[in-house]
């Protein structure tokens, strides 16, 4: 594994790479609270076969990190992703894109808007905007999980995150989940990665720049006040992989209800005793089926 520096639009973005540049390439999309070291174990199961690209996205870990809000829309983080895939492979679709948590919308937005660059789309317990809006607005238990969100997007929670050795930090990281696989020395790296507040604040700028809303617990969200969401915008033309721990509460299976409704060729498979952390709680069993799907 060797780490790279691209320089993007005139800011400086890191990028973890592993493998042999001549094999097909996978860009690895991490989410929040992650970076690239996300998909460090990952890496070393499929690196003999794949050229794996894992990039710390823009506002994480050693790459760029602006503290407007703006700087975080869609367009704009779908652009950094296109611009590594211009830099890794500008001549050819690369063999998939993989996304987890947020990376899981950057990703989506790539099979949306620039299809032809990827053969394959891959979603590690992430959302497709359509089934996840109507379920973060219909008031039930997604709702209710994700109320987080609202934290995070409120005036000062870098500061809450960062505080007391990223005390708050963990406690969203871990609650209700199966930790066991954060070693001492992984929470000194994601802990560096992380940063003091202000850095952490191009993090959360990821939720407060997001059109999604969140309802009440008990109290749905009226259509008429949600961004309208055309399918025909939204649809993923490539085969799909949808890889879902089944024990994750912060992202409930009503998240991905009807995904097959936008998708041309999906394909769901569940892995039973994991959480929203599948990536680094079965790596060896997600490589497993990373490689059957992109040999089938």
């Amino acid at each position: 594994m060797r780490s790279d520096t691209l320089n993007i639009a005139g800011h400086d973005f890191h990028v973890c790479v592993a493998g042999d540049p001549s094999k097909p390439p996978i860009l690895m999309l991490h989410g929040f609270p992650e970076y690239s070291g996300a998909f460090a174990k990952l890496m070393e199961q499929l690196e003999d076969d794949y050229f794996c690209i894992a990039p710390d996205q823009r506002g994480y870990g050693q790459s760029w990190r602006p503290a407007e809000v703006d700087h975080y829309a869609a367009s704009k983080l779908v652009g950094d992703a296109c611009a590594m895939l211009d830099h890794y492979n500008p001549n050819a679709p690369v063999a998939a894109v993989l996304g987890h948590d947020w990376g899981a919308a950057v990703a989506y937005g790539l099979a949306f808007r620039h299809p032809d660059r990827l053969q394959n789309l891959i979603i590690a317990n992430g959302v497709h905007p359509i089934p996840f809006q109507r379920a973060l607005a219909a008031g039930g238990a997604q709702s209710e999980a994700s109320q987080y969100i609202n934290w995070l997007r409120a005036d000062g929670s870098e500061e809450k995150l960062a505080a007391n050795n990223h005390a708050r930090m963990m406690g969203i990281f871990s609650k209700h989940m199966d930790m066991s696989w954060m070693t001492p020395q992984k929470l000194t790296a994601y802990q560096t990665a992380w940063g003091d507040a202000a850095q952490i604040r191009g993090m959360v700028n990821w939720y407060r720049a997001s059109f999604l809303k969140v309802a009440a617990p008990g109290v749905p969200l009226p259509d008429e006040d949600l961004l309208s969401l055309p399918p025909e915008h939204l649809h993923v033309p490539m085969p799909h992989l949808l890889l879902w721990g089944e024990n994750d509460t912060a992202l409930l299976p009503e998240c991905y209800a009807g995904l097959e409704d936008h998708c041309a060729n999906l394909t769901i498979q569940t892995i039973p005793e994991a959480d929203h952390w599948l990536l680094h709680q079965k790596s060896t069993e997600i490589a497993r089926h990373i490689r059957a799907f992109l040999t089938r």
